[in-house]
């Protein structure tokens, strides 16, 4: 059977009155009254059936039972101390991070390396995934989101709108010819035809594009995933052109038409609202959406500098 513990309180009161041999200095440090103090110290004697201190002049001395147990609780307290500090280090140089997995393979795991070199101080720790954050019970700082924003007890600042047009291999590009026209695409093959995207992308460009949903291809699901079956000449994607720029400055992918159509989601990045944010994410947050801001105002199909 565990033995029975004092409480905390009188333990951490009696541990710092025996550091400082004074309840009055004891009390400052734990932001008590002596009162208070005195009252712990009792309450502790009270519990072992014997007096810890002794009263003097001008403070206070251990008595020999007291004298036996200040070592040991001394030295409990003081590893406290040093677990809470290495924990308080490790804490303010680990950012935790969990992002839908599109936004982060395509976008963020490539340009994590610049945000490692303009803050060498801060390591970060990416989770992917479709399931949103417990802030409350994971270990995560903050969460890259997609959706329509408004999470309750969230802090959330929008990144960008989700934008999307159709992409595809230069190869496959030249078959619609010289002139190209948005129906023409339907002649070609679609990697997820089942995806809303294409449906929402012909209808802006006028298109009625029929049960384009029911026609065979690749089903993917996955933006990454499609991309490389379009660079391989597999058939036509449905993108968001924003995360391919270096595929487009290279010539890997080509966006036959510049008509992009949206929806009403978008990207977010989100942290409690009732949580003071670390610097880590302040500097984070930051980055990224001036990371994005810089992206958006570059030329499609050219790359920033590796020190943006």
């Amino acid at each position: 059977m565990p033995s029975s513990l004092p409480p905390v309180t009188a333990i951490r009161v009696f541990e710092a009155a025996a550091r400082h041999l004074n309840f009055t200095a004891a009390a400052e440090e734990l932001a008590m009254t002596q009162a208070a103090v005195s009252y712990q110290i009792k309450l502790l004697e009270e519990r072992l059936g014997t007096r810890l201190f002794v009263r003097r002049a001008r403070g206070v001395e251990l008595t020999e039972a007291g004298a036996r147990l200040a070592p040991a609780v001394l030295r409990a307290f003081e590893g406290l101390r040093e677990s809470f500090a290495a924990f308080a280090v490790t804490s303010e140089h680990i950012l935790s991070v969990s992002a839908v997995p599109t936004f982060a393979t395509t976008w963020l795991v490539p340009r994590l390396g610049f945000f490692q070199l303009a803050h060498p101080e801060i390591a970060v720790r990416l989770d992917t995934s479709n399931q949103l954050t417990d802030f409350a019970r994971d270990s995560v700082d903050l969460g890259l989101r997609a959706g329509r924003g408004g999470w309750p007890g969230l802090t959330t600042h929008k990144l960008r709108d989700i934008a999307f047009s159709p992409m595809m291999s230069p190869a496959l590009a030249a078959r619609l010819g010289p002139a190209p026209k948005p129906a023409d695409l339907l002649e070609l093959p679609l990697i997820d035809p089942s995806d809303s995207w294409w449906t929402d992308w012909f209808r802006l460009a006028g298109i009625e594009a029929g049960d384009i949903e029911e026609r065979s291809g690749l089903h993917l699901l996955s933006q990454h995933l499609a991309a490389r079956a379009a660079i391989a000449g597999q058939g036509v994607a449905i993108l968001e052109p924003a995360f391919f720029r270096e595929e487009m400055a290279d010539g890997r992918l080509v966006q036959p038409f510049p008509l992009l159509a949206s929806s009403d989601w978008g990207y977010y990045v989100v942290y409690p609202e009732t949580r003071r944010p670390p610097r880590k994410v302040r500097v984070f947050c930051d980055w990224i959406i001036t990371r994005l801001r810089e992206e958006a105002a570059t030329p499609p199909g050219a790359i920033l500098s590796d020190e943006a």
